[in-house]
């Protein structure tokens, strides 16, 4: 028996060195994936990579799942796996639902072609987008703000059309943003002083930002140093890469524009919303568009105007259009402020600023000549694919905003639609229980991924983001989330995260995401595929995350095991790097996590193509 016993002991300790041994592989690997190709790798991951070789793995962490809190490994061997190829080249920048070629033939009026029109289920890709021949780890923050690659998003256009408005230029296999736009060809800084000093943007009080119109982003990459984060966008059309450019800057930026469709965000989420030069014809059918503004813009907050028609006395020659059309223009815009209940603080120059007022409300019903038309939808925030309406959405009932703090902080401080028990089925208990969790969550990530904290990773996404606690916990001015409120998902919380001073958007993943190809660093998921396992094709969210995300990017799935052992069969033909590991509270949980990072590889490196 002793020999027996002492045998067990050996074999025992054995298996503890090989897993430990595996693990330390594991963690190394995890840091030179992050390398951009053979040739390519970035500073800053090299380091961590050479700084992991002395990896400290904690013995009795088990990476052996289990099911159910029961003993034994899972067993998922003799299932064929599925092995995805190539897209062709053709599709390096393929964003589905916004297709150039399907758009050509929809309607021109209001904009409906530049709106979202996914293809039919049989008519999705199901291959793997390629990155382009010689794509590169995009630079870190803040030098990326400034320079990106051009092999990652090689046209040229705007250094033509813009060329005299500083907007972006080419320099040799870079292209360089010198921060100037169409309304501020001097720089965005100087432009941002003159907003600041009517708008507080100093204080905290303004976080949250809506850039309508974006063009490359320049505003909101130069707000990010003031600690404001905006929400850029712009239609996917003729200069071909505007919100590839600022998302490859690093910047906040969706495919969208403003249409037909209500605007993807909540009710009151901004404080402060902004249009340079934006094209958008705002007087128009009977103020719809501004109307629209009104609805996602907090009480306080700030809307910004900046060109035609502001200022048109001294400019209409400049802009090669007659007075009264710019005239005309301007007094539809100023009559339908003043509907909204916007004050004018400020115009100088050809920038005007109007605030909302906290009583928005009281003050409409005591003008006496108002012909406010108030919504009567009982959820302001039920807004995807939802047609637009003339009418104004009312500010009561929907949070009280002089409880709402400056940031940061608003970050952790309970949000006032919590707070007044707006969000059924979340207390202020529940949410200060969210918040204790993600930091543990996110802390365990930290020691998964060592490169997180590092500036290696500034786009995230995170595709379920409840109350925002993932993001929160993350905060760092190396760094954004993108948080995602599914559809379907049992509580609207959205509002919760923009009170928090965080941006997201809603979004149905059944259908691809309003952005280019490699736009996301790293990707996380809580939930999300339990969520969808009734509504859609995994492989069709799994490709989809494979469209988005950077060569060499990573993602972290959190879920039930059983969820996650589909995800992982799936995966396994997608050229991604991946590991399934137990919770960080140990093997009996049945949440599981799945951590993977997507290899390199371009347009070339194989010659078979899918579709």
């Amino acid at each position: 028996m002793a020999n027996k016993s002492s045998g067990d002991n050996r074999t025992r300790t054995s298996v503890s060195i090989f897993i430990v041994a595996g693990l330390c592989c594991f963690f190394y690997l995890l840091g030179s994936w992050q390398r951009s190709g053979v040739g390519k790798g970035d500073s800053i991951a090299l380091a961590v990579t050479k700084s992991s070789e002395n990896c400290n793995i904690l013995p009795n962490l088990n990476f052996e799942t289990r099911h159910g809190g029961q003993g034994g490994s899972i067993d998922d061997s003799g299932t064929e796996v599925k092995e995805f190829g190539p897209c062709r080249p053709r599709y390096t920048d393929h964003t589905p639902c916004q297709d150039q070629r399907r758009a050509m033939h929809l309607p021109r009026e209001n904009m409906i072609y530049r709106e979202r029109h996914c293809p039919p289920p049989e008519k999705k890709l199901r291959c793997l987008i390629p990155a382009p021949k010689g794509y590169v780890t995009p630079f870190p923050w803040p030098k990326s703000r400034d320079y990106v690659p051009y092999a990652n998003a090689p046209y040229k256009s705007l250094t033509v059309e813009k060329a005299i408005q500083n907007w972006i230029q080419y320099e040799g296999n870079v292209f360089r943003f010198p921060g100037g736009g169409t309304q501020f060809p001097q720089g965005a800084d100087k432009y941002i002083d003159q907003l600041a000093s009517v708008i507080p943007i100093q204080n905290g009080t303004v976080r949250t930002a809506l850039d309508t119109g974006c063009g490359v982003a320049s505003w909101g990459a130069y707000l990010w140093k003031r600690n404001v984060i905006a929400m850029s966008f712009a239609p996917r059309d003729s200069h071909e890469a505007q919100v590839q450019f600022a998302l490859e800057r690093g910047v906040p930026a969706v495919i969208g524009v403003l249409g037909t469709v209500k605007m993807p965000y909540p009710s009151r989420a901004f404080d402060m919303a902004h249009c340079s030069r934006c094209l958008i014809p705002w007087g128009a059918a009977d103020g719809i568009l501004m109307m629209e503004v009104d609805r996602v813009l907090r009480p306080g907050g700030y809307w910004v105007l900046s060109g035609p028609p502001i200022n048109w006395k001294t400019n209409y020659k400049a802009w090669q259009r007659p007075m009264e059309d710019l005239q005309e223009e301007q007094r539809k815009i100023e009559e339908i402020a003043k509907l909204l209940c916007w004050e004018k603080k400020s115009e100088k120059g050809e920038t005007a600023i109007w605030q909302k007022r906290m009583d928005a409300d009281s003050c409409r019903s005591t003008q006496e000549d108002s012909e406010a038309t108030l919504c009567k939808s009982a959820d302001p925030d039920d807004v995807w694919y939802i047609k637009m309406e003339a009418c104004i959405t009312p500010s009561k009932g929907n949070g009280d905003d002089d409880g709402l703090k400056p940031f940061p902080e608003r970050l952790f401080a309970v949000p006032p639609r919590i707070a007044n028990g707006l969000v059924s089925g979340v207390s202020v208990e529940a949410y200060l229980e969210d918040n204790k969790k993600w930091k543990k969550h996110a802390s365990a990530y930290k020691k998964i991924n060592k490169l997180i904290d590092t500036g290696r990773y500034r786009n995230i996404m995170d595709m379920n983001s409840g109350l925002g606690g993932f993001a929160a916990a993350l905060q760092s001015p190396k760094l954004w989330v993108m948080n995602v409120m599914p559809m379907i998902a049992e509580k609207n919380t959205l509002g919760v995260i923009y009170e928090r001073g965080l941006i997201g958007i809603y979004h149905d993943w059944c259908e691809a995401f309003s952005t280019y190809p490699r736009t996301y660093d790293l990707i996380h998921a809580h939930g999300l595929f339990s969520l969808y396992k009734d509504k859609c094709d995994f492989e069709d969210i799994l490709l989809e995350m494979d469209r988005i995300l950077r060569p060499e990017g990573a993602v972290i799935l959190r879920d039930d095991v059983d969820v996650l052992i589909k995800v992982k069969k799936i995966i396994g033909g997608m050229r991604w790097d991946f590991k399934l590991m137990d919770h960080e509270d140990g093997p009996l949980i049945p949440e599981k996590i799945l951590v993977a990072v997507k290899q390199y590889w371009t347009v070339g490196d194989n010659n078979s193509t899918s579709a």
